[in-house]
């Protein structure tokens, strides 16, 4: 397998933690999102993924795109370990809260809609960064009252061992760090993000441990 990665995108991140929790082997191949006006719109890489963004999985002869279906790919070609509870009504659960991170705040947040309010809106960093902010504030005020109300909330998002929900929860932490933003409002998110930092698996998926970090 092939993965297509930036070093900081969160997409590519949680892509490589959840191959790491499933113990699989795969190549990483760095795709510079801003380098040169960004590698990921040369036509070479149009040619991998014409939606001109990471990450991209090359894996049986196919390129699977998106980081959610990459990962529903993964859970169904490699089910154990499983990233997934057991039970219908639990499994939808935790794919609620990786959506509430992958709908509700990064897509909002992501490298081209803060360049776009730069380039077509004229805002200025303060006004990106206020943007950046009410978005994580109010998917993280939803995501810490779904942990704190719901009994399978433990070390992880559910239960005792990291999984899909975790997976996605990380790397949107890791961002809000980069953006300064407050954390001490979810002390749930906060607990469970620590006992991932923990964890190989997401200290080898970490942006600063990767191949084309600075």
């Amino acid at each position: 397998m092939r993965l297509y990665s930036y070093w900081r995108s969160s997409s590519a991140y949680r892509v490589r933690i959840a191959l790491n929790l499933k113990g699989l082997e795969y190549e990483l191949h760095p795709v510079h999102l801003v380098r040169n006006g960004g590698e990921q719109h040369s036509e070479r890489y149009r040619r991998i993924n014409p939606q001109e963004l990471v990450p991209a999985l090359q894996c049986q002869g196919e390129v699977i795109t998106q980081s959610a279906a990459i990962i529903e790919f993964l859970e169904e070609r490699w089910p154990d370990p499983s990233l997934l509870p057991a039970e219908p009504c639990a499994r939808a659960r935790v794919r609620s809260l990786a959506q509430l991170i992958a709908c509700e705040i990064q897509p909002l947040n992501n490298l081209r809609v803060l360049g776009q309010l730069r380039q077509r809106f004229g805002a200025d960093e303060q006004q990106v960064r206020s943007w950046y902010l009410h978005w994580l504030e109010a998917g993280f005020s939803a995501f810490e009252a779904e942990l704190e109300r719901n009994a399978a909330t433990a070390d992880f998002c559910s239960g005792d061992a990291p999984g899909l929900a975790d997976a996605f929860l990380v790397p949107q932490v890791y961002n809000a760090r980069r953006f300064d933003f407050d954390l001490t409002a979810y002390p749930t998110i906060e607990r469970i993000d620590a006992n991932c930092a923990s964890l190989p698996e997401f200290i080898a998926a970490a942006p600063e441990n990767q191949p084309d970090a600075p």
